[in-house]
C-alpha cells in the first residue's frame, strides 16, 4: 500500500503575535449564533490576493502587530500588504505591496508594525484550509475555522500548490494606503438614534475619541466624550459589522468581524465597512472621530471605493 503524500507549503517557525487564517469571512450562519470572522483590513487582505492573481476571497494570513517567520517547503509566490510591518526573505529587506518569488527553503520574516497594526500575506493559489461552515476564517472565540479553529503556532504546515507567476506585480506607491494615528468615521445614525437627545449626538459627533487598551478583533472600547441614552438597555438584538454601541458608562464600542451575533446595549450609528478598516488599523492611544452621513452617502462612498480598486493597475516589477 502506498503511503499518503505529506502535506507541504510554508512551515510556521514562528507564529508571531497574532496570526490567523482568513478568507473573506463566514456569512449565513447567525441563526446558528456563528459571527463574520474575515479580514479586519479587507481592503488591504483584496489587494494582497490581486498581487497574486488570486480570487478576492482566496484564504489568505492576517497578521496582527507581527513576528510571523515561515519557512517555505515549495516553491510559489506569496505577497504581503497592510501595516507599516518589516518583511524579510532570507535576511533581506523586502518592500510591502508587491509579490515576490519564493524558493524552498527560504525564511520569510515579518517584524512588528511601526505604523498601523495588521497586515495580509497571500500565495499564489491560496492556502488549502478545510473550511468550516462555509469558510476557512478563524474566529478564536468560537474555535472555528483555520488550523484548529485557533491563532498558528510553531511546527503548523499552511499547506499551498507548487507555483509560481509568470511575472511579479506591485501596486504604486501613489495608491497603497496610508496609516495614520487618527481616522474619521462616516457613520450612518442608527434606527435607536431618537433614544439620543440632539444635544448627545452633537457631543459623539463633535469629539475626539481615544482607543482604550481594550480593542480586539471583536470590536474597540473607545475612550472619551461620555454619551447618555434616555434607555440602559434594550432587548437583545442582532448586530451588524460596525454597530457603535453606547454602554451604561456611555464610552463608545465599535464592533468588528468577530463581534457577538447579539447584544442589547443602544446603537447610536454604524460605521461604513470602508472605515472599519481603517479603524481596525489602530493601536492604543489612537484617534477617532465619527462624521455622520446618510445611508445614500455611505452606499456611494462604497461603490467609489469599489470602482477606484477595480480601476487601479497592477505594475510589472523585477
Amino acid at each position: 500500500m502506498s503511503k499518503p503524500a505529506l502535506t507541504s507549503g510554508l512551515l510556521v517557525k514562528h507564529g508571531g503575535m497574532l496570526s490567523l487564517i482568513q478568507d473573506t469571512g463566514r456569512f449565513g450562519a447567525f441563526n446558528i449564533g456563528l459571527t463574520n470572522g474575515g479580514p479586519v483590513d479587507l481592503l488591504a487582505f483584496q489587494w494582497a490576493n490581486r498581487l497574486c492573481n488570486n480570487k478576492l476571497n482566496t484564504t489568505a494570513i492576517e497578521i496582527s502587530i507581527g513576528g510571523l517567520a515561515l519557512i517555505a517547503q515549495v516553491d510559489t509566490s506569496l505577497a504581503v500588504t497592510g501595516a507599516n510591518m518589516p518583511l524579510t526573505i532570507n535576511g533581506q529587506i523586502k518592500a510591502l505591496w508587491r509579490s515576490y518569488q519564493i524558493k524552498a527553503g527560504d525564511v520569510i520574516e515579518l517584524g512588528f508594525a511601526s505604523q498601523g497594526l495588521r497586515c495580509y500575506l497571500a500565495v499564489a493559489n491560496g492556502f488549502s484550509i478545510a473550511p468550516s461552515f462555509g469558510s476557512t476564517a478563524t474566529v478564536c472565540r468560537e474555535g472555528i475555522g483555520g488550523i484548529r479553529g485557533g491563532k498558528l503556532l510553531a511546527g503548523d504546515v499552511l499547506a499551498c500548490a507548487r507555483t509560481n507567476l509568470k511575472n511579479n506585480l506591485s501596486l504604486a506607491d501613489k495608491f497603497t494606503p496610508k496609516y495614520t494615528g487618527e481616522v474619521t468615521l462616516h457613520t450612518v445614525p442608527s434606527y435607536q438614534q431618537q433614544h439620543f437627545s440632539l444635544h448627545q449626538q452633537r457631543l459623539f459627533f463633535s469629539n475626539e475619541y481615544t482607543v482604550s487598551k481594550s480593542f480586539d478583533r471583536m470590536g474597540y472600547r473607545l475612550e472619551g466624550q461620555a454619551i447618555a441614552c434616555d434607555i440602559e438597555g434594550i432587548l437583545s438584538e442582532g448586530i451588524c459589522h460596525g454597530a457603535v454601541q453606547i454602554p451604561a458608562d456611555g464610552q463608545p464600542i465599535v464592533l468588528l468581524n468577530d463581534r457577538q451575533t447579539i447584544g442589547g446595549y443602544p446603537k447610536i450609528g454604524a460605521v461604513s465597512s470602508i472605515d472599519t478598516a481603517k479603524l481596525g488599523q489602530l493601536n492604543q492611544g489612537g484617534k477617532v472621530r465619527f462624521e455622520p452621513i446618510s445611508m445614500e452617502q455611505a452606499h456611494n462612498l462604497y461603490h467609489l471605493s469599489l470602482s477606484r480598486f477595480n480601476r487601479t493597475e497592477l505594475v510589472i516589477c523585477d
